[in-house]
């Protein structure tokens, strides 16, 4: 089995910082790309950050100049420093990874965190 377990959310005011942790466990053959999305109440999931095994990242252009996205292989682990944040950022949270596990290593299996809620509010 593999899991992803994020952290790093809670309440910030605007103008402030957040840093998201993703780690991926279990029986892992090799982790392929890395990303965040978010889902605001009323809203369909989006797009935040991804970022590729050979580290090249994309970003929505509602956070570019404000999120950076980064991982570390070692750990299979991948982050999210929010900085600047707006109450418009304020969302539930979702890593994503795409992982070959150690049962099947010629497929690419997509899996999901459970979430973290983002709230931005004076």
């Amino acid at each position: 089995q593999v899991q992803l377990v994020e952290s790093g959310g809670g309440l910030v005011q605007p103008g402030g910082s957040l840093r998201l942790s993703c780690a991926a466990s279990g029986s892992i053959f090799l982790v392929n790309n890395m990303g965040w999305y978010r889902q605001a109440p009323g809203k369909q999931r989006e797009l935040v950050a991804t970022i590729s095994s050979g580290g090249s990242t994309n970003y929505a252009d509602s956070v570019k100049d404000r999120f950076t996205i980064s991982r570390d292989n070692a750990k299979n682990t991948v982050y999210l420093q929010m900085n600047s944040l707006k109450p418009d950022d304020t969302a539930v949270y979702y890593c994503n990874m795409v992982i070959k596990p150690e049962w099947a290593r010629a497929v690419s299996y997509n899996y999901w965190g459970q979430g973290t809620q983002v709230t931005v509010s004076s």
